[in-house]
């Protein structure tokens, strides 16, 4: 049971140091950074109820706490704290089990808290101790966090460099902040916004990017990931890039695992932030808000539609991940516009929009199929797609419209009015199919 309640290797050996604060006070910890997002926590031998309380299951379940929760521990000054505070139960507040919060600090700052569901008293001696292994995980958070904010300035500078030279210069920070794993395989992931939750920030310059993350996880929060940033997309609409180490550059499974991570996490975030709550956290409040639930379904789903991810193919170098984030970038875009690709794609998955999100951002439609795409003619466009999408069976394309077949062929001749193509021609079909396929990007 030890064994399967560890956290990913990707979190060191902070797993050891909880382990160490659960031997020493006797009772199950969690860590979580200063945001409330899980870190690693300790299993507990034995039949105490506490060890599976409902509301840290949740926490490690979802591995995050809604600012409801957060709000609800802070106001006990945790943050300011530099000993232990213990906090008492509160079924009004949905907080069922008391708990004692080690504050983890460094440097004066706090990176974390390392909770536990313990209301026992223990000696100074035990809590002194406990806060030494505290100190110590304040350490190698703070050296993270400096590693983190490194490498992702890094990434975004590389992602951005508009000369070689820039782009050469980024490229050996992003070296040095990533230490030995420089040299592993790399894969990178393109979040997208919703439309109503994107900015579009032209006017921004790339190093103003960074003070828009405060709502990102922690590279550390998500497996296998290397950097988390929000950097300029196609268009110069607001996008997320996560780096990610692969095993092999024909696995991109930890790629997909980190799309699927980081998607949960903003739409928890957006969630929240418009005041639907998303889930209750090691410290908190069962009662207060609802589980945060996976991108397009459940709980935050009317928040979040239309929140993809692309990721890219393997790369073995640094210098080609500029290339590597075209390719995530243009699978992002691909799933915004066809959601049957979604809501993660891959670049080696999105067929035609390989080579359609190639084209100029202000590229205009063909001139032909122009009066197509207006808003008079929605339907019309519609069943050219589906027609040219089931290879132009009338057919099955009248079966999937839910139309008698002589409405489609009275459509199929308006369309050919319009646009002066002739659907028998095979030429003609490419053009206007691969001209709609452009339509939705």
């Amino acid at each position: 049971m030890r064994e399967n309640g560890r956290v990913a290797a990707d979190y060191g050996d902070f797993q050891d140091l909880v382990d160490e604060v659960s031997a020493l006070l006797g009772a199950p910890a969690t860590l979580e950074d200063r945001d409330f997002r899980l870190i690693a926590f300790g299993v507990h031998d034995g039949d105490d109820e506490a060890a599976v309380d409902p509301v840290r299951t949740r926490s490690i379940l979802t591995r995050r706490s809604t600012a409801e929760v957060r709000a609800w521990f802070e106001r006990f000054g945790i943050a300011r704290a530099t000993a232990p505070i213990r906090i008492p139960a509160a079924p009004s507040a949905g907080v069922f089990t008391g708990r004692l919060c080690l504050p983890v600090r460094h440097g004066g700052v706090v990176y974390g808290y390392v909770w536990l569901l313990d209301e026992a008293d223990h000696s100074p001696a035990q809590l002194s101790a406990a806060m030494s292994v505290a100190a110590r995980i304040g350490d190698r958070l703070a050296a993270m966090s400096v590693a983190g904010t490194e490498a992702a300035q890094a990434l975004r500078a590389l992602l951005t460099g508009a000369t070689r030279a820039a782009r050469d210069t980024a490229e050996d920070s992003l070296r040095k902040a990533l230490g030995p794993d420089a040299d592993e395989p790399h894969a990178l992931v393109c979040v997208w916004p919703p439309d109503r939750g994107g900015k579009r920030l032209a006017a921004s310059p790339p190093d103003r990017w960074a003070e828009h993350s405060d709502d990102l996880p922690g590279a550390r929060t998500v497996p296998g990931a290397a950097a988390i940033v929000r950097v300029p997309g196609w268009g110069r609409w607001e996008t997320v890039a996560v780096l990610v180490r692969l095993r092999s550059p024909q696995v991109l499974a930890p790629a997909r695992t980190a799309a699927t991570r980081v998607l949960a996490a903003l739409a928890a975030s957006a969630a929240a932030s418009a005041g639907a709550g998303t889930g209750a956290g090691t410290g908190g409040a069962a009662g207060v808000g609802r589980a945060a639930a996976e991108p397009g379904t459940g709980a935050g789903a009317a928040e979040t539609e239309g929140l993809v991810a692309g990721v890219s193919d393997a790369r073995t170098a640094l210098a080609a991940l500029p290339g590597a984030w075209q390719e995530a970038t243009a699978s992002a875009r691909a799933a915004r516009a066809q959601p049957l690709l979604g809501p993660i794609a891959k670049w080696s998955g999105i067929g035609p929009y390989r080579l359609l999100t190639a084209l100029p951002a202000d590229a205009p439609p063909d001139p032909a199929i122009a009066p197509l795409l207006t808003a008079a003619h929605r339907e019309l466009a519609h069943t050219a797609e589906v027609f040219l999408d089931h290879a132009g069976q009338a057919g099955r394309t009248a079966t999937a419209l839910a139309i008698h077949r002589q409405t489609l062929y009275y459509r199929l001749s308006r369309i050919e009015q319009l646009t002066g193509l002739d659907l028998s021609d095979g030429e003609s079909r490419l053009l206007l199919h691969m001209a709609l396929k452009a339509a939705r990007l």
